[in-house]
């Protein structure tokens, strides 16, 4: 079973849950969802289920009070904050989307935090394309649309196929959605717009895999790929591309839990 915790820093509340009892510690930054990664614990412990012998894992959610205007860098300086508040350091960090986004700027700020830095479909910067979907997102958030929020956001991360299965899931879901949880949605993907961290990463000095998959519809999967092969780049680069699994790669692939356990335990 999960154990919960809520981690005070000087700043803020941050909830957070843990599960295994492995030796080495891997820390998971979930992406942008429009309900909170706690209400969803179980089905996490069950995905990561293969990595807890070898780790102790440690999901962390976003601050509990959200200011106004909540920006990536300031969600990576709370997280950092939070991660040492509960007593880790030199953990193996996994950011799923803007959760990778999150964790390459904790990469870059904060050297020695991260041991090892895995990006689930996570890009280093915002394009239009991305851009274009986060501006549909927060108009549905900020008019109280939570079924069509859902189903839009379901059919970008999902494949074709796994999106019409889960049709009717995502719809149940909507009927639980709060007014304050389409606020938080709201604030988290609008401080996305704009990002750029293109000319930090040259910073993160851990080696760094980043997994994409080519039929990603939130981002460009040579947008990921760059993270490397750019000029002033993550100097210890890997990549790699699936194909077929969508933007959500991370809980589509059968195969990703074990190319995490064999990216760490390198």
């Amino acid at each position: 079973m999960p154990i919960f915790e809520t981690v005070e820093t000087g700043s803020c509340l941050m909830d957070c849950f843990r599960f295994g009892e492995g030796k080495r510690t891997l820390v998971i930054l979930p992406g942008l969802s429009v309900q909170s990664v706690t209400g969803a614990a179980d089905a996490v412990e069950e995905a990561y289920r293969s990595l807890a012998e070898d780790f102790t894992v440690w999901v962390f959610d976003r601050r509990r009070d959200l200011p106004p205007s909540y920006p990536v860098s300031e969600a990576a300086k709370d997280t950092a904050e939070a991660i040492r508040a509960a007593g880790l350091e030199r953990v193996c960090l996994f950011g799923a989307s803007q959760g990778g986004m999150i964790a390459m700027k904790i990469a870059a700020d904060c050297p020695g935090l991260a041991e090892k830095l895995l990006l689930g479909s996570a890009a280093a910067r915002v394009t239009a394309k991305t851009s274009t979907l986060l501006k549909r997102w927060i108009r549905l958030a900020e008019e109280k649309k939570a079924k069509e929020l859902y189903l839009s956001f379901g059919e970008a991360i999902y494949p074709r196929a796994v999106f019409e299965g889960a049709r009717g899931l995502l719809t149940d879901a909507a009927k639980t959605v709060t007014e304050e949880e389409l606020g938080r949605f709201s604030v988290l993907a609008r401080g996305m717009r704009g990002l750029d961290l293109t000319g930090e990463l040259s910073r993160i000095r851990c080696p760094v895999l980043a997994i994409a998959d080519r039929e990603d519809r939130v981002f460009d999967w040579r947008e990921i790929e760059t993270i490397g092969r750019e000029p002033g780049g993550c100097p210890d680069f890997r990549f790699y591309l699936y194909e077929g699994y969508g933007h959500a790669v991370y809980d589509t692939a059968p195969d990703y839990k074990e190319r995490m356990r064999r990216f760490f335990a390198d």
